[in-house]
């Protein structure tokens, strides 16, 4: 059996310049550290945040989606231009992006310079991508395969250290905002110590930078994604003509998009490869596990931290404890992606996507059933978790390798555009369902918002099963 530190040294392969292997490793866990550090520290303390901030547990919903929608923006432009630039100097300047909206988020003292700071913490996004560009430029696919579950594991692994983090901050520090700098901190620590590291890619493919292409596909994903988030609140009625503009023009927009990318020579994100089946599918999963993962975790931490006395429902745990409660389903979904690329050797590509997606659904099913009790609501959360790390890993892996090689980096940025859209989409749901079920004057949504969100995530997960059925046969990677 070969450990986790050996698959990772493997996966950097041999160096091609004078950087280590270790040198190497140790900047790619870094980075993706950092990366699961800024997507997980704010779990545990968004409770104090309706407080502090003056927001309800519905607003709070627009933190993830305005940090999915940057996400949706910079990841095919960051991704693009590792290819045509360097995906070591892109890199540098994505870390430096997200430096300065994790200092706006540091000295948030309202909603909006939060959520600016969020926007630009979405340029995170970039990072799996970029790094991804470089680990393919020095390995095949069984080492890239092993090196992107090592990546995954690390993005968990941040995701703990973030929310331990904020959380021992919160409960230690009378200021209930001073948590909101550790990102800044983890980012600070990344750029310095990857600066002199990581080396550059040695084969870039030439071009140019397909600026319309990624403008009308930003602009067109932010307004769709607008009106599905806003649609059913209080001035956004779905059948208002602010609702059905957003909607209509994101689809105009997004058309044109195509059509836009169709006559290019040098698109953005090449949606000719769609008309493979492997693309689309791997594609569609992309979006149902990251609508359910990425969509919950707001929901998901304000449920453990509600108090049951004071709503009837929720756990009532305290911010640190919020953290703990949330690990267990964070190394789960490590311990998932690291499993991933033996598990497809196996059973296969295809099995393996179909039974990360059930036993998502499995999970969102036990949530419904046991959400009274916080140890069998941490289990159902613990199953769930390990079919979202299947997936994680799975569906990188099958999305690098299904491109040309000089592509490497846009191929994986195509799976993270779909996976920030779907969880963009899920944290939309959420807000309608929280915003739908909030009584006027409250903070939090009843209990009926709950039902809503995990019967939903239960059959999109199980939908994503349906489409992994029609992934092609692959050879088992060696």
């Amino acid at each position: 059996m070969i450990d986790a530190h050996t698959s990772a040294a493997s996966a950097v392969g041999a160096p091609r310049g004078a950087t280590p292997g270790l040198a190497i490793l140790i900047s790619v866990v870094l980075v993706e550290v950092t990366s699961g550090v800024i997507q997980g520290f704010l779990s545990p303390v968004l409770r104090s945040l309706t407080e502090v901030l003056h927001v309800t547990a519905a607003d709070l919903n627009w933190i993830s989606i305005g940090n999915l929608l940057a996400s949706v923006a910079f990841t095919p432009v960051l991704s693009r231009m590792g290819d045509l630039y360097g995906h070591r100097r892109i890199l540098r300047w994505n870390l430096a992006i997200v430096l300065l909206g994790s200092l706006l988020v540091g000295t948030a003292d309202s909603f909006g310079v939060l959520l600016t700071g969020q926007v630009l913490q979405g340029a995170f996004a970039g990072f799996f991508p970029l790094l991804v560009g470089i680990l393919r430029n020095r390995s095949g696919d069984a080492e890239s395969r092993r090196g992107i579950g090592f990546m995954v594991a690390a993005l968990v692994g941040g995701m703990g250290v973030g929310m331990v983090a904020s959380g021992l901050v919160a409960q230690y520090v009378d200021a209930p905002t001073a948590a909101l700098w550790v990102p800044a901190v983890a980012v600070s620590v990344a750029l310095i110590v990857t600066w002199p590291l990581l080396p550059e890619s040695d084969h870039r493919p030439g071009g140019r930078l397909d600026l319309r292409g990624g403008s009308l596909l930003a602009v067109g994903l932010v307004a769709l994604l607008l009106g599905l988030g806003q649609g059913g609140m209080p001035g956004w009625e779905w059948t208002s003509a602010r609702t059905l503009g957003c909607l209509a023009g994101g689809l105009i927009v997004i058309a044109l998009w195509v059509w836009a990318e169709l006559s290019s020579d040098e698109p953005m994100i090449d949606v000719r490869l769609f008309r493979l089946r492997n693309v689309t599918v791997i594609s569609l999963v992309a979006v149902t596990f990251s609508f359910c993962l990425i969509g919950l975790q707001v929901a998901n931490a304000v449920f453990l931290s509600t108090p049951r006395e004071q709503f009837g429902y929720g756990l009532g745990l305290a911010p640190l404890d919020v953290a703990f409660a949330i690990l267990p389903s964070m190394a789960a979904v490590a311990v998932g992606a690291v499993c991933a690329p033996r598990l497809a050797e196996w059973i296969g590509d295809r099995t393996t996507l179909v039974l990360g997606s059930l036993t998502m659904a499995a999970g969102y099913l036990g949530a419904l059933a046991f959400h009274s009790s916080l140890v069998l609501y941490l289990f159902v959360g613990v199953v769930s978790s390990v079919g979202a790390g299947l997936l994680q890993q799975a569906t990188r892996s099958l999305a690098v390798e299904s491109v040309p090689h000089d592509q490497a980096a846009v191929g994986s940025g195509i799976n993270e555009l779909l996976i920030n859209i779907g969880g963009s989409l899920g944290a939309a749901c959420v807000l309608s369902f929280t915003a739908a079920a909030t009584p006027t004057g409250s903070t939090f949504p009843a209990f009926s918002a709950y039902v809503a969100i995990w019967t939903t995530t239960a059959v999109v997960s199980l939908a994503g099963a349906g489409v992994a059925l029609f992934l092609r046969r692959t050879p088992a990677a060696a």
